[in-house]
């Protein structure tokens, strides 16, 4: 993530430049977690409608194939319409955008925001943390132009995308992993943690306000994993490898299928075809291939007994793919969650395959080789593997095994489609 903090800071900022600008920090922290907790209620009502209450009007249940398949089409061709005819057509693709994408002019919000609430209800294997962080970007740019001018719109920028994050991971220390690069490689001079203490100012009250209204968070218990022996380094590299490959996989083939959708032109087209497709995948893996993936990720992690191998390479496999095509179809979302959930099928593959692979080490090697393919940044990936198991024993062995991991996944291609690799005349009307 590549993002600048204020402009025309020279050397370290002033202990009262700090506490004044913590005000506007704190103040967007709180604002960002309020529209992310907003959005994920509204997705939470709608999705009580599609797959508890409508269900049963037509005979059928949330795991029922042909229900499945109805829902994901049905919500394919909304979002179509959306992205096809509302003002601002829904932002960007999120499938050419990263997380620290520029800020959209506000008009553009409110077409974003129902797009990310059908797909987020719909059941699309989309997490919700490029609309999020798209949408209070804009939201916070808009409002300090007006109330607080002497703040730098690039800090702005900084300080939502911080807030988010700390709200969507539930704490700050998401954010300062992310950021932590990108404020360290600013030729400003001064401190890292001075160009530091605001977005963390943002993060956290970001995090404590999500926790507050009850948010979800990525955190499970999980068995710690007891005394180190030496082989876990090369088992746990073993399920990371594999880990990373998927990912690679799926960085490999998101052009070429963004291409084939965006051939068609129209986005109510190639959205409602994604959303068929979708749905024919959800038919096959069943609603734990279904949604962003939190809520599966957590059922995978708390009952691993339950499922056996078969079933989690079909899991792993069937989400790959509908990572693949939500992103290319049209959808807005991000990708990093549904990733967690695969790369945590994968973990938990190895520790029904390889004996004496201690489950937390495997789950949190599954996520590591993931999303450091699908993110390329090792920090984040080292967070949110020690994040999910709660296990601070496999830290040590991550800080060494992601080291081989980058080294595969370095100089392959990024989870995310640019410029050169768009077709020429499938984009879909400018918002302006």
């Amino acid at each position: 993530m590549q993002v600048t903090p204020a402009a025309g800071a020279s050397g370290s900022p002033t202990v009262r430049q700090l506490l004044l600008l913590s005000i506007p920090a704190l103040a967007i922290g709180v604002a960002s977690a309020v529209v992310l907790w907003l959005v994920d209620l509204l997705a939470e009502q709608l999705h009580v409608v599609l797959w508890e209450a409508l269900p049963g009007v037509f005979g059928a249940d949330a795991a029922t194939p042909w229900w499945i398949l109805v829902v994901l089409t049905a919500t394919g061709a909304a979002v179509g319409l959306v992205v096809q005819f509302a003002p601002g057509h829904g932002g960007a693709d999120s499938a050419t955008t990263e997380l620290d994408a520029a800020p959209m002019p506000l008009f553009v919000v409110p077409s974003l925001l129902v797009a990310v609430v059908l797909g987020l209800a719909g059941g699309v294997s989309l997490g919700p943390e490029n609309p999020i962080i798209a949408i209070n970007t804009a939201i916070a740019v808009a409002l300090l132009a007006r109330l607080a001018k002497a703040v730098p719109q690039q800090l702005v920028v900084l300080l939502a995308s911080a807030a988010t994050i700390g709200a969507l991971f539930g704490t700050p220390v998401a954010a300062a992993l992310v950021l932590t690069g990108a404020v360290a490689a600013v030729k400003s001079g001064g401190a890292l943690w001075d160009k530091l203490f605001l977005p963390l100012a943002a993060a956290g009250a970001g995090a404590v306000t999500m926790h507050l209204l009850g948010g979800a968070s990525i955190s499970f218990t999980v068995t710690p994993m007891g005394e180190v022996e030496p082989v876990f380094l090369l088992t746990g590299l073993l399920v990371a490898a594999v880990s990373a490959f998927a990912g690679i996989l799926a960085a490999w083939a998101l052009p070429a299928v963004h291409r084939a959708f965006h051939s068609m032109r129209h986005p109510l087209l190639y959205t409602t075809l994604g959303g068929l497709v979708l749905g024919v995948l959800g038919m096959i893996g069943g609603p734990m291939t279904l949604f962003k993936g939190l809520e599966q990720t957590g059922e995978l992690i708390e009952h691993p007994e339950r499922y056996g191998a078969g079933q989690l390479a079909l899991f792993a496999g069937i989400k790959l793919v509908a990572l693949v095509i939500a992103a290319a179809a049209g959808f807005r979302g991000g990708r990093i969650f549904p990733a967690v959930f695969i790369g945590v099928a994968i973990g938990l593959l190895g520790y029904a395959l390889i004996p004496g692979l201690p489950l937390s080490l495997a789950i949190a090697c599954g996520a590591l080789g993931i999303v450091l393919a699908a993110t390329k940044d090792g920090w984040i990936a080292i967070f949110v593997g020690v994040a999910l198991v709660g296990d601070p024993l496999v830290l040590p062995l991550l800080c060494v095994i992601v080291l081989p991991v980058w080294l595969l996944v370095t100089k392959a291609p990024e989870l995310v489609v640019h410029p050169s690799e768009r077709p020429g005349t499938v984009a879909p009307p400018a918002a302006s």
